[in-house]
């Protein structure tokens, strides 16, 4: 006589939580201050601002900016607050750094603005695969937005995870 297969799984009460989901769908774009520098090191203010003041910024409309220089100039902090005042009508957000440094604010922001409630005494999986860079800190954040509210909390998928957290009885 055979048994019937159970999908474990598809049949638990476990919650998934997956940070793919809050991954901006806008684009992420870099604006690279030492195109306004000379040979891209030198920062004469006067120059840098004309030129400031000829780039067509409206590029930038809609999308994500991370303000850096590629180069390894030694820049005034005004400088990149100076490119942040132009950007600023046309940018979702502009951060000075990396991308990385970007998707993480986004991702304090997102994470910030949930209701956690829902998740109030229920275990919890921690989705870890994702098809987009999701950065590693976002995890931790995510963590420590979960861990008043879950009855357990899990890393990876329901096949293969791994306990982080259990609420003390």
């Amino acid at each position: 006589m055979e048994k019937e297969i159970v999908n474990k799984v598809a049949n638990s009460i476990l919650e998934i939580f997956d940070l793919e989901n809050y991954y901006p769908k806008e684009e992420l774009a870099p604006v690279d201050v030492s195109q306004w520098l000379l040979e891209g090191y030198v920062l004469k203010e006067n120059d840098f601002r004309a030129l400031l003041k000829e780039y067509d910024w409206a590029q930038h409309r809609g999308k994500y900016i991370y303000i850096q220089c590629s180069t390894d100039a030694i820049l005034p902090a005004w400088a990149f607050a100076l490119v942040s005042v132009y950007l600023q009508p046309f940018a979702l957000k502009v951060i000075s750094g990396t991308k990385n440094d970007l998707l993480l604010s986004i991702y304090q922001e997102k994470l910030n603005q949930i209701d956690y409630t829902i998740y109030k005494n229920k275990p919890l999986i921690l989705k870890g695969c994702s098809n987009k860079p999701v950065p590693q800190e976002a995890y931790v954040l995510a963590m420590q937005q979960l861990i008043p509210f879950a009855k357990s909390i899990m890393f990876g998928e329901a096949c293969s995870a791994v306990p982080l957290f259990k609420a003390k009885k």
